[in-house]
């Protein structure tokens, strides 16, 4: 990881076909190495003891350069092969969620940002929802809450507790729908006046 991001470009562009590229080094190994790849992923134990136990290694079963560099007192004949199938399954999870981010960046650039609180967004979903305002009403409130999130970017967290915090006020329940009805309504008047 740290290879990886003290070598990353700058730029959206550039920094999405490198980290692109960083995949594809990822496939490369996983290719060269897909039958090794399949014994351990299906949890296979045939081979084990010349594999795992020191000693052991049999120089025509998919042998790594690198254990001819290895400790042979401490390093079996495929330690390091796993490793780095493991090591390379957490860098693909990195580098798949950085490609993630450098699109969303990019989205987010173009689209709508949510500027007003939390709370009020809750409200409005729960009013949209109470409304039955998105598929005649068959529409999970989660399904609504999720889609505002994806097209706000934004995280509501725990919305059911704020609605029942908004249930609990004792003044102004709706304050966010009511400002935008004084809102709207005070718009409208403008617009009349200036006909």
């Amino acid at each position: 990881m740290y290879k990886i991001e003290t070598r990353r470009p700058y730029g959206n562009k550039r920094t999405k076909k490198y980290f692109v590229k960083e995949l594809k080094k990822l496939k490369r190994f996983f290719d060269n190495n897909l039958d090794f790849y399949k014994y351990y992923r299906i949890n296979n134990s045939f081979f084990d003891e010349q594999f795992f136990v020191r000693g052991k290694h049999d120089i025509r079963l998919w042998l790594d350069t690198f254990y001819f560099e290895a400790d042979h007192r401490f390093s079996t004949s495929h330690d390091y092969k796993v490793a780095k199938i493991i090591a390379n399954d957490l860098i693909q999870v990195y580098l798949e969620d950085r490609l993630n981010n450098v699109n969303v960046k990019k989205v987010s650039n173009n689209s709508l940002i949510w500027t007003a609180s939390k709370t009020a967004l809750t409200e409005l979903i729960y009013a949209l929802y109470s409304h039955g305002a998105f598929n005649n009403g068959n529409t999970e409130i989660k399904l609504i809450a999720k889609t505002f999130e994806d097209a706000f970017n934004i995280e509501l967290g725990d919305f059911y507790h704020t609605f029942m915090e908004l249930k609990a006020r004792k003044i102004n329940r709706t304050k966010f729908l009511d400002r935008l009805c004084e809102a709207l309504i005070k718009k409208m008047d403008e617009q009349d006046e200036k006909q």
